[in-house]
């Protein structure tokens, strides 16, 4: 596989590798030799319920209240620092 894949393996990793290949292909064989006729595909083992709750509006905070307890607000938004640019 490593020849075909044009893999330059030294002889110490291509012992190791092909070992671990023999196992995940006796995995592989363990698995296909299950007997899976009964059941069912599905893409996830545990049934997946919806956890988020109804999208119901309800009314907002009061902005100028929110704003109080900034640190800085300005013109109604908050005011931070800025990011790109010279600093302030």
């Amino acid at each position: 596989m490593a020849r075909l894949a044009r893999l330059d393996l030294t002889e110490d990793e291509l012992e190791r590798f092909t070992g671990q290949l023999g196992a995940v292909l006796e995995h592989a064989a363990d698995i296909a030799a299950l007997d899976i006729a009964d059941v069912p595909p599905t893409a996830h083992p545990l049934p997946l319920v919806n956890v988020l709750r109804d999208d119901a509006p309800v009314a907002s905070l009061d902005r100028e209240e929110v704003l109080a307890q900034a640190p800085a607000a300005e013109d109604g938004r908050f005011k931070v620092p800025r990011i790109l640019g010279e600093a302030p």
